[in-house]
C-alpha cells in the first residue's frame, strides 16, 4: 500500500510541476498600435475590430487589424482570449462573413515579428502579438 501512494505522490508533482513550467513558458498577449494612435481601446473595441463589426478607432481613423499565421500559438491564444472562439468557430465566422458579403478576414502575416513590423510602420494598423516582442517601436492597447 506505501509503494501505491508514493506512485501517486510522484504523479502529482510530476503534474503539478508540468503545469508551473508550461504557465511560465507561456507568455501574455498584448494589443498593439502605432506609437502615434492615442486611442484608448476596450477588449469589445478589439474584439469588434478583428471581428470585422467595426472599422476605425474610436478617433474616427481608419483601423485595419492584423492577424497571425493560422499556426501561430499567440493567435489560439488571442481568438480563444479575446474573440471568445475557437480556431474552428472563427473559420466558420468568417466563411459565413465572406459568402454573405458583410466582410473579410484580417489578413493574416507570419509571427509576433512581422506583426510588430508592419504595426511600427503604418498607423491604421493594429495587431497582437506575442508580449516578448514588445519594443518602443510600438504602444500596447491592452494586454491579455
Amino acid at each position: 500500500m506505501p509503494f501505491v501512494s508514493l506512485h501517486r505522490f510522484i504523479a502529482c508533482l510530476l503534474l503539478t510541476t508540468f503545469f508551473c513550467v508550461s504557465g511560465w513558458a507561456q507568455a501574455g498577449v498584448v494589443v498593439i498600435v502605432h506609437p502615434s494612435n492615442a486611442n484608448a481601446l476596450s477588449a469589445t473595441d478589439i474584439s469588434r475590430l478583428f471581428l470585422g463589426k467595426k472599422r476605425s478607432f474610436p478617433d474616427g481613423n481608419e483601423a485595419i487589424p492584423i492577424d497571425q499565421s493560422d499556426s501561430s500559438p499567440i493567435r489560439a491564444a488571442f481568438t480563444e482570449t479575446v474573440l471568445k472562439k475557437n480556431e474552428q468557430q472563427i473559420k466558420s465566422y468568417w466563411a459565413q462573413q465572406l459568402f454573405t458579403g458583410k466582410g473579410t478576414p484580417p489578413k493574416a502575416v507570419g509571427n509576433s515579428s512581422e506583426v510588430k513590423k508592419l504595426v511600427a510602420s503604418n498607423p491604421a494598423l493594429i495587431g497582437y502579438v506575442d508580449s516578448a516582442e514588445v519594443d518602443d517601436s510600438v504602444k500596447v492597447v491592452a494586454e491579455f
